[in-house]
């Protein structure tokens, strides 16, 4: 006996979980979508309202994320998928024991994001890895350099568009000035 189950029957509505339905209470008009899977929330969120966002789970006691556990972010150029960019942070509340992503999505003509360096000390080195890889310019950095590569490098190498056979500039070998002697004594 075959029974025939209509799509419509088996879809399943995303549900809303605790701080995806705090974050819409809180910021109505920024949030444009979220998922969760196996307890952790992702939320999507308007470019424009990254730094308060942060600013508000970091700091609400209903949040207390007190760690940005990393970021990065995906090219979606090979998923045919606009906007091309999405950044994509990872949050961390040992007070509640809970995990949640952010995200938010770039345009690739307008490939840049508040930084958020000042709320998580650790972020600063992360953007600038995403910067060296990527091309993400974090507005407000105060030291948005390459990390990764080195200075004359041309491109970001994990952009899907990225030439895979590409020659990158020989450059001269830099003297180092100073010489440390760890734990030796000559």
């Amino acid at each position: 006996m075959s029974e025939e189950i209509s799509t419509k029957e088996t879809e399943v509505a995303p549900e809303t979980g605790e701080l995806t339905a705090l974050l819409q209470e809180e910021f109505p008009d920024t949030v444009t979508g979220f998922h969760a899977h196996r307890g952790d929330e992702t939320v999507v969120i308007k470019r424009d309202a990254l730094e308060s966002v942060c600013r508000f789970l970091r700091d609400d006691s209903r949040c207390s994320f007190e760690i940005m556990m990393d970021l990065t972010a995906v090219d979606r150029l090979e998923m045919n998928q606009t906007p091309r960019f999405e950044m994509v942070y990872h949050f961390k509340s040992l007070t509640h024991a809970r995990r949640l992503r952010i995200k938010v999505l770039l345009a690739e003509d307008d490939c840049k994001i508040a930084s958020i360096h000042h709320l998580w000390k650790a972020v600063d080195w992360y953007e600038r890895e995403c910067y060296d890889m990527f091309g993400i310019h974090f507005e407000g950095h105060p030291d948005l350099r390459r990390i990764l590569m080195y200075e004359e490098f041309e491109g970001y190498p994990l952009r899907k568009d990225y030439p895979i056979d590409k020659q990158q500039p020989l450059v001269e070998l830099k003297e180092v000035e100073e010489r440390h002697v760890y734990g030796r004594h000559a």
